[in-house]
């Protein structure tokens, strides 16, 4: 009986810690690779949102959450060089940015979807701006009056008043004039983007 049990006690300890039965290094046994914690599905991340990363080509955008769910709609003045649609399997108010031909945000216009930080589409901007404190800057809105405005916040210090550099990644909090979120932008340089693709 106890040889028995020190066997089965060694082989469920080989089992895990076998390389393949290592948690999060994609290696699993029969796990799905495109497979993600439910949580992940909700959050908008500087680099991304779901399966999407910034930087993914069109293509692979279309693959994981298919075409354009409006191709008539007007995305950009010229398309090719920017874009901005909401995919076929997106939910309503996800809408991706690609400029020639590459991923470069993701928006929400509608709640839903959080960041890691908690906050989306209806949370207060004072609520945003006291969690956020020093990692983040507020700027006032191009269009309306305070306390309309947008909430910037990079995952590596940038002093430029205005972001350049494609490597950059962030989450931008657009706030309207009742004072709470109206949109959430996360990518790369484009969620400074006012006007869409402009």
């Amino acid at each position: 009986m106890i040889r028995r049990l020190l066997t089965v006690s060694v082989a469920a300890l080989v089992v895990a810690c076998s390389p393949a039965a290592s948690p999060g290094d994609g290696g699993e046994a029969g796990a799905d690779p495109a497979a993600a914690p439910a949580a992940d599905a909700q959050t908008l991340r500087p680099d991304g949102w779901g399966s999407l990363r910034i930087g993914m080509t069109r293509a692979e955008v279309e693959a994981a959450l298919g075409p354009d769910a409006n191709p008539d709609a007007v995305g950009g003045a010229d398309p090719e060089a920017c874009d901005e649609f909401r995919p076929a399997r997106a939910p309503a108010g996800v809408l991706v940015m690609v400029e020639n031909g590459v991923l470069t945000r993701v928006s929400a216009t509608e709640p839903g979807l959080t960041t890691a930080d908690g906050f989306g589409v209806g949370a207060a901007a004072e609520a945003v701006r006291a969690a956020l404190g020093d990692r983040a800057r507020f700027e006032s809105h191009k269009y309306a009056e305070a306390p309309a405005g947008y909430i910037l916040s990079w995952t590596t210090p940038q002093t430029a008043p205005y972001v350049e550099d494609p490597a950059a990644r962030g989450v931008l909090y657009e706030v309207g004039a009742e004072g709470t979120v109206v949109a959430v932008r996360v990518g790369g340089p484009a969620i400074q983007y006012v006007e869409g693709c402009l």
